[in-house]
């Protein structure tokens, strides 16, 4: 007879239900791979009288913490409430009382991961976090275990659904910002004030995870170059597919010479490239090893069923290590000194659109301008505008972006040229 191992649920909201659901209809499956009868004890809840979408059977709801954490049959802890504080607290709660925790929570891992799987270690229990990045997709432990024996160079991510989707409508139907924002409102894909998905950050907490495991460094949020795309105009999606490109929300982790560079926002796609084929709200990852060369990895970003299948995978993980008495070792040892890529070594090709003064000698002070900071022009476009203002796009070859930085700021000096809109572009 196989032995039991009780979870408690921390959330019972999509992915929470998802998760109940997934271990019900498998767990014939999940039994025999793992040797135990993985059953959900308690979960707790905001309000018992809410109306759910799965009978709550085999299980209790509690609106009291305590009922899992000093419960001595709860082994493990699923945290899928979201927040960050009051996660923060409960998983430190579980942990010192011994319990090994899953969590689905990319904000709490990166801002307070750290300090978790630190916890974790003293207190000889599990902390697992595969559903935090690119939901379905299984990229943290693809990361860990199967690229270990390689030296990751980079990694490359469209890790937000909502701007992805966004920019897939924005770039097949011609839409504008406002329109395909309340479209996407409107199915739930993006939230009431969607600010952490449109400016950027929730994939800027993601690339900090992402970091950490590929290049063993801890890079803070606030390190991270984040730009949304707020400011992206069906003129610039326009202009970038005649030059045979799309534009997506990209997170770019780098490794050079023992440092690493990370930032996140619009970028330029050769349409060839495997990421630019990558459309709606599906997510992939692009690994570039030094052995195994480039690889992606495509999915669901999001949704019940496509997380919940990443937080059973690693339950069944806690499970594995528990038969083979494991337990406690951190899930990421890769450790590195964290060292970031001066911009004089952080290089790209970029896509700058203009406007200028239609008269001469304008464009002559613009070329002079990025001569002098070292940048040659790849492609240039300038189309009249009125009788008064030219727009000009121009694509540069590689340069780094302390090259960048000189010659915009030199460009904002003068009156008669305006930088309307930077990207990088990614080449291959």
């Amino acid at each position: 007879m196989k032995a039991n191992l009780q979870v408690g649920v921390l959330g019972f909201g999509t992915v929470g239900s998802g998760v109940i659901h997934i271990l019900e209809e498998h767990q014939a499956k999940i039994s025999q791979v793992t040797g135990y009868n993985i059953t959900v004890k308690t979960v707790l809840v905001r309000d018992l009288e809410k109306n759910r979408r799965y009978e709550t059977k085999g299980f209790a709801l509690t609106t009291t913490p305590d009922d899992i954490f000093n419960d001595p049959e709860i082994a493990v802890v699923v945290e899928v409430m979201g927040s960050i504080d009051i996660a923060r607290e409960y998983i430190l709660r579980a942990l010192k009382a011994g319990k090994h925790v899953v969590t689905a929570n990319k904000d709490l891992m990166a801002i307070h991961g750290d300090e978790l799987v630190s916890a974790a270690q003293e207190n000889g229990c599990d902390l697992f976090y595969e559903a935090s990045v690119a939901g379905g997709i299984p990229i943290l432990r693809t990361i860990v275990n199967s690229l270990a024996a390689d030296k990751i160079q980079k990694v490359m991510g469209i890790v937000n659904g909502t701007t992805n989707y966004m920019l897939t409508k924005m770039t097949t139907e011609n839409k504008s910002y406002e329109e395909v924002l309340k479209e996407a409102q409107d199915l739930g894909f993006a939230e009431a004030d969607p600010t952490s998905d449109v400016d950027g950050i929730d994939a800027a907490r993601k690339m900090v995870i992402l970091t950490r495991l590929a290049f063993g460094m801890n890079v803070r949020l606030e390190d991270v170059e984040t730009d949304g795309i707020r400011g992206i105009s069906p003129l610039d999606i326009t202009t970038a597919y005649q030059l045979g490109y799309k534009v997506k929300l990209v997170g770019r982790a780098e490794e050079v010479d023992g440092t690493v560079s990370v930032d996140v926002g619009p970028v330029l796609l050769p349409r060839a490239h495997p990421l630019s084929g990558v459309n709606y709200e599906n997510n992939a990852v692009f690994v570039t090893g030094a052995a195994v060369g480039e690889t992606m990895f495509y999915g669901p970003g999001a949704g019940e069923l496509p997380t919940a299948t990443s937080v059973v995978s690693d339950l069944i993980t806690v499970a594995k290590n528990s038969r083979l008495g494991t337990n406690g070792n951190a899930f990421n040892s890769f450790i590195h000194e964290t060292k970031h890529t001066p911009k004089e070594k952080v290089y790209s090709k970029y896509y700058l659109r203009l406007e200028m003064d239609d008269k001469t000698g304008t464009f002559l002070k613009l070329t002079q301008i990025f001569a002098e900071a070292g940048i040659g022009f790849d492609k240039i476009i300038q189309e009249p505008l009125n009788e008064f203002t030219a727009t000009v796009v121009i694509v540069t070859h590689s340069i780094s972006k302390a090259q960048l930085n000189v010659a915009q700021k030199r460009a904002e000096e003068e009156p008669e040229i305006r930088i309307l809109t930077k990207y990088a572009v990614v080449e291959g």
